[in-house]
């Protein structure tokens, strides 16, 4: 069984973030940029899979641009086989519903059954790409797993929910999104991190994939930003001196910002 992982190239997570206002899109050509962190536990995950002999390849999928191979490489320095990158200036500006096009003509070329994604991506913060790209390729989709085991023709997975512990069977081809609580990643060793440089990274176009420009970018993208504002900067607190009728001034505080 082939196993794909979605991975991103993201902005440091530690970087000042600035929105162009010209196209309401987040700057990617500043600072350090890096693997989206919660990709690395889907990565180390079908890793796991495979070292269990569950699965004999571990592919990795991404969309975005032609430098994002050197960031993702450290996916293949922790073990990951080969890497998949779908490139082209007329993705830029795609919506989920653009990206999940993209992945899934990517995913489908590979032949892989079962499909990883990492929770979240660190720039966007929504999680809807599990269920969009299951909803794209036609593919059972399954979010927030702890656990994933594969059963022959179908895999179960746990995952916590606010009454305990969910499980969930589905068929494959599947596609699922795993937490932090499912594994810890692996460092890549310095062997592996050599190694990277010598294993497959495929750089594709959307037409060596069969989509139309039509199909991702702002001419297939379904929603549109209309604005951005900065956040309010914080204004100063309120300081309650207790002269008896301290829990009053604070219920009066309350009612005052329609908090209660």
């Amino acid at each position: 069984m082939k196993i794909a992982v979605c991975v991103k190239e993201v902005p440091d997570t530690t970087a000042e973030k600035r929105i162009d206002p010209s196209t309401f899109r987040l700057v990617r050509t500043e600072g350090d940029r890096m693997l989206n962190e919660f990709d690395k536990y889907a990565v180390e995950e079908a890793i796991r899979l495979k070292e269990a002999g569950t699965a004999d390849e571990v592919i990795l999928v991404s969309l975005g641009p032609e430098k994002a191979v050197e960031s993702l490489r450290q996916a293949l320095a922790m073990g990951a086989d080969r890497l998949v990158l779908v490139s082209d200036p007329a993705a830029a500006g795609s919506d989920y519903l653009g990206t999940a096009r993209a992945l899934a003509k990517a995913i489908d070329e590979t032949g892989a059954e079962l499909v990883l994604l990492g929770a979240e991506a660190t720039d966007a913060r929504s999680g809807v790409l599990t269920a969009t790209l299951g909803e794209v390729s036609g593919r059972t989709w399954v979010t927030s797993a702890n656990s994933i085991a594969v059963n022959g023709s179908s895999i179960t997975i746990e995952r916590q929910s606010d009454d305990g512990v969910d499980t969930v069977e589905a068929p494959l081809p599947a596609v699922v999104s795993v937490t932090k609580a499912i594994n810890e990643p692996r460092y890549p060793s310095l062997k592996g991190i050599m190694g990277a440089k010598k294993k497959p990274q495929e750089v594709k176009s959307l037409g060596d994939i069969g989509l139309a420009a039509s199909d991702v970018g702002e001419a297939g993208a379904k929603t549109k930003v209309v604005g951005v504002e900065t956040p309010p900067a914080r204004t100063a607190g309120v300081v309650v001196t207790d002269e008896g009728n301290g829990a009053q001034q604070i219920l009066d505080f309350l009612i005052d910002k329609k908090l209660i």
